[in-house]
C-alpha cells in the first residue's frame, strides 16, 4: 500500500459525443487525411494518430492499468496508465487530458516526450495497430478513481519490478507497452529526479 495514495473504483461517466469512436487518419508525417470508424481503422491496419500516457509519482513509479476484460482487444492485460485516441477535430494533448480523467480520474498537465511510428498485429486476432503514437508524460500524487467498466485494477510499480516483470511474465502486457516502455524509460533516465515536495 502507497501512502497518500488510495485506488477508487467508479462507474462510467456520460460519453455522448457522436464522433467518439472515430479516429483521425493521418499520413506518414501525422498529417490528417480523413477519419475512419475506430474498429474499422484497426481492422484494416489504416495508420491513425493515438497517444499513450506515462504518469509516475515522485519515487518514480509508473502508474500501471489492467485493461478490463470487456475490451475488444488485449483485454485484462497490464498496460500503461491510459491511451486512447484524438477524436476527429480535437486536439492530442485536449484529448489525453480528457481521456486520462475519464479513465482514471487524474487530472495533472502532460508534456508529450516523443512521438513515435508503430505498426504491430494483436495477438489472437485480426486487428492491427497502425500509429503514429505521441507519448505524454507527468506526475501525480493522490487518489486514482478509476473507470470500473475500462480498467479492472491499477497499481504502481517501480522500475525494476517492472523490468523483472516483464521478463518473467511478458504476456501479462499489452504489444505496444512492450514496444514502447525501453523508449519511455530511456526517456526518464535523462531526466532529473524530482523532490517529495
Amino acid at each position: 500500500m502507497h501512502e497518500g495514495n488510495m485506488f477508487i473504483r467508479r462507474g462510467r461517466g456520460l460519453m455522448t459525443t457522436e464522433n467518439r469512436d472515430f479516429v483521425i487518419l493521418v499520413d506518414e508525417d501525422d498529417n490528417p487525411s480523413g477519419s475512419c470508424e475506430k474498429l474499422r481503422a484497426h481492422e484494416l491496419g489504416l495508420l491513425h494518430r493515438a497517444f499513450s500516457i506515462f504518469i509516475f509519482n515522485n519515487k518514480q513509479e509508473l502508474l500501471l492499468q489492467k485493461r478490463h476484460a470487456d475490451k475488444y482487444h488485449s483485454a485484462g492485460l497490464w498496460s500503461n496508465t491510459c491511451c486512447s485516441h484524438p477524436r476527429p477535430g480535437e486536439s492530442t494533448e485536449t484529448a489525453s487530458l480528457r481521456r486520462l480523467r475519464e479513465e482514471t480520474g487524474i487530472d495533472c498537465p502532460v508534456t508529450e516526450a516523443f512521438v513515435f511510428h508503430y505498426r504491430a498485429r494483436l495477438e489472437g486476432s485480426d486487428l492491427v495497430e497502425n500509429e503514429i503514437d505521441h507519448v505524454f508524460k507527468g506526475y501525480y500524487e493522490g487518489p486514482v478513481s478509476y473507470d470500473n467498466e475500462e480498467i479492472e485494477e491499477v497499481k504502481w510499480i517501480g522500475r525494476d519490478d517492472l523490468l523483472r516483470d516483464l521478463r518473467e511474465n511478458p504476456g501479462n502486457y499489452t504489444i505496444w507497452f512492450k514496444i514502447i516502455i525501453d523508449k519511455v524509460l530511456a526517456y526518464m533516465e535523462s531526466l532529473p529526479v524530482r523532490g517529495n515536495g
